[in-house]
């Protein structure tokens, strides 16, 4: 039921580097690197052969408490922007442009806001914030800083960038995110508004005793007696679908008689009134309407609102190999992929292949994670592993712990108990007021702000 903030950063380079800084799940494949969350995703340059191309004359565009933003940092801005060949279609650059500026003033005032708290990135957190985006791209540092000068980008406005993304989150979980609280009644109060009847779905199957327009009294007892019958017969035991195709006057007889699962504003109003109390399964008191008498059975039932929600668990299993001096990632990775063709061939077993070789604490269970609810693993893993069908293997994967080989075993649903309910309630309105907290803070602090707009950019 973790949410978390994901995605930092995406590089949109010719080989699809992308980047991912994420908040600690609550359980990962193995202990977390932790990587502060820029305030939101920030795109940075394909191909750059418009921040290649001459710039406009350089010029002051605006101050923000007489720190300037000039013209050239609004254009590398945007080229940043630019989507790749083939890419997104986006407004015109005259549009863009002062989008762009503005932006980088609302950027430029929470730096400043961070400073003067004292917020800091040091040397050493940026470093392993680096490392672990070019892990989680499959390359060491130095081929993410040729994979960054080939699109001409340079390193250090890489890692300049990078540390502002982490003072900016940092700066939003000070100042927003540690401030929000979740009250008991709130949760209450969205449980009860979202346990509306009138979500309620019902499947029922029906079997109809026709009685004919201007039936005498005699008729009409005689038919309701075989209704009755049909009823205890299917009560004690008797197979409804087969009673139905005997002996149902309705048009869905060879069905079964089953209407199908639908709100139950759907459902003739007699019907939803007859089957209220009952159980799936269970067969309701006869009922008239003006077409004859109805012997209805309750099928299927979900009850309105969150009560029925459920929860995607995946049983998963992995192999790990944590590149170092005596292993470099390449050589781990080719080593997982002769594995994979090995068990895909039936010439090994995962598990055996786990217990011998796997540098993960699941080892000695064959590599088997258990059960896990969705944010339980780290994304890069996670991702990979959502794509799997239960049985399937993935290719080797490269996550900031090491590199994987995954497969999926199998999946359920199972019900939310009450007080994961509670929880996963309680992140959803974490999150609402966290996004409402973020955008008057950040409308306040631009206000208190000098801001000075000199030409505009060009």
């Amino acid at each position: 039921m973790n949410k978390s903030l994901a995605l930092a950063t995406a590089l949109l380079l010719s080989g699809g580097l992308a980047v991912a800084a994420t908040k600690p799940p609550a359980k990962t494949v193995a202990q977390p690197a932790v990587v502060p969350q820029p305030v939101q995703p920030v795109v940075a340059a394909g191909p750059s052969a418009p921040a290649a191309e001459a710039m406009p004359a350089d010029h002051v565009v605006a101050l923000v408490n007489s720190e300037p933003i000039t013209n050239h940092e609004v254009h590398a801005r945007l080229a940043r922007l630019q989507p790749p060949t083939g890419g997104a279609q986006q407004p015109p650059r005259a549009e863009l442009l002062p989008q762009v500026m503005e932006r980088l003033i609302l950027e430029r005032a929470m730096l400043q806001a961070a400073a003067e708290q004292g917020l800091r990135i040091d040397a050493a957190t940026l470093t392993q914030a680096e490392e672990n985006i070019a892990r989680q791209n499959g390359l060491s540092v130095e081929q993410l800083h040729v994979r960054l000068k080939a699109t001409g980008q340079d390193a250090e406005a890489f890692r300049a960038d990078l540390r502002n993304e982490m003072l900016l989150q940092r700066l939003r979980e000070r100042e927003v995110d540690n401030r929000i609280r979740i009250g008991e009644p709130e949760i209450d109060a969205y449980l009860a508004e979202h346990q509306s009847p009138e979500l309620a779905e019902i499947n029922l199957a029906q079997l109809l005793v026709r009685v004919p327009e201007d039936s005498d009294d005699a008729t009409v007892e005689r038919l309701r007696q075989r209704a009755e019958q049909l009823a205890q017969r299917a009560r004690s035991g008797a197979d409804f679908a087969a009673l139905v195709r005997e002996s149902s006057d309705a048009a869905d007889k060879a069905r079964g008689g089953e209407l199908g699962l639908r709100g139950i504003d759907r459902y003739p109003g007699l019907f939803v009134d007859a089957t209220r109390s009952l159980l799936p399964g269970q067969v309701a008191e006869v009922v008239r309407s003006g077409a004859g008498f109805h012997v209805l059975k309750l099928l299927d039932k979900h009850s309105g609102g969150l009560s029925d929600a459920v929860v995607t668990q995946t049983r998963v299993r992995h192999i790990l190999l944590r590149p170092g001096a005596q292993l470099s990632q390449d050589a781990a990775l080719a080593r997982l992929q002769e594995m994979r063709q090995h068990i895909a061939a039936g010439s090994a077993r995962f598990e055996e292949l786990a217990r011998q070789h796997s540098q993960d604490g699941s080892a000695s269970a064959g590599g088997d994670l258990g059960w896990a609810q969705p944010g339980m693993f780290v994304p890069e893993f996670e991702q990979v592993m959502n794509q799997l069908a239960p049985g399937q293997l993935s290719e080797p994967l490269v996550s900031r712990f090491g590199v994987h080989l995954i497969q999926v075993q199998e999946r359920r649903q199972v019900p939310l108990s009450a007080r994961e309910l509670r929880e996963w309630v309680r992140n959803i309105l974490r999150e609402q007021k966290s996004e409402q907290a973020y955008e008057t803070w950040a409308r306040e602090l631009r206000g208190r702000a000098y801001i000075e707009y000199r030409e505009p950019p060009q």
